[in-house]
């Protein structure tokens, strides 16, 4: 085990997570200064497709990290049955869900019950597909919708906050199904599907245009909320949620639903990119 995912074992994600929350959200502006010249000069950030180009215009860090897009910056592909990227990042892994068990990376796996909190839950994808996309301190962190779809439950699962960067993947067992997260379940045109927004070390938050901040704070137990009844739809490639600091989707989508793209580890996407089509018409 090496050094760096020893701490992670050891640090006190919670408390850690807890100062930088509102250490982002400081707004002397020497030190949100100092925070945000740090990531555009090291992650090189592109400023220029941002609603606010000017990187030290944001009240804090935290609104230079979840900032808008120029409206032309991003297209959803022209393909209407297509399954479009929600984030911008890397694919981590993607493909087949094989009895229930979902591929972390080379000899680690975790199943769609671990994930969801739910063995019920999992059942529609239990040999359905995934796609993992890893957000990193560079990208956009506003998360869209792979397809329309109307909410029909969110299930806030509790957890640890490992790093959710690719050294932590490779190295810490079903680490996406330990890690604190909000499971988004969907049903679209052609069945349900799940957006899972996985939360990491420094700061685990997350907000949702429907309900705003949900994380934190952080739960103790499974904490389900149903819209059933309430009509919140949205369209493919509308915002769905942000990650208050970085971190990483997974989308299951059942049998027959979607074929995948052949999609490549570490392979860059853009929010709206094609990652495969729909199959049922």
């Amino acid at each position: 085990m090496t050094f760096n995912v020893l701490l992670q074992y050891i640090l006190p994600h919670r408390a850690l997570s807890r100062v930088v929350y509102w250490a982002t959200r400081w707004t002397f502006a020497p030190w949100k200064n100092f925070l945000i010249s740090q990531i555009v000069q090291r992650y090189q950030v592109n400023m220029a497709e941002a609603a606010q180009p000017d990187a030290l215009a944001y009240q804090h860090f935290n609104a230079f990290f979840t900032r808008k897009l120029r409206p032309d910056a991003r297209r959803a592909d022209g393909d209407p049955t297509a399954l479009i990227s929600p984030a911008d990042g890397k694919i981590s892994q993607s493909g087949p869900i094989v009895d229930g068990r979902i591929f972390q990376a080379k000899g680690q796996e975790y199943t769609a019950a671990e994930l969801l909190g739910d063995e019920a839950a999992a059942a529609p994808y239990r040999n359905g597909r995934f796609v993992t996309v890893y957000l990193s301190p560079r990208d956009y962190h506003r998360v869209h919708m792979p397809l329309a779809g109307t909410l029909k439950e969110t299930v806030h699962v509790p957890g640890r906050i490992f790093s959710v960067a690719p050294f932590a993947v490779e190295a810490i067992p079903r680490l996406f199904a330990r890690n604190e997260r909000l499971v988004c379940h969907f049903e679209g045109e052609h069945g349900p599907f799940v957006v899972v927004m996985v939360g990491a070390i420094l700061v685990s938050s997350v907000a949702t245009v429907w309900d705003g901040l949900v994380i934190p704070p952080y739960a103790s137990s499974i904490r389900r909320k149903s819209f059933a009844g309430q009509n919140i739809t949205l369209e493919r490639f509308a915002e769905m949620a942000r990650f208050n600091m970085g971190s990483t989707v997974i989308l299951l989508l059942p049998e027959g639903m979607t074929e995948l793209d052949a999609l490549q580890p570490q392979q860059a996407v853009k929010v709206g990119q094609r990652l495969g089509l729909q199959t049922r018409r």
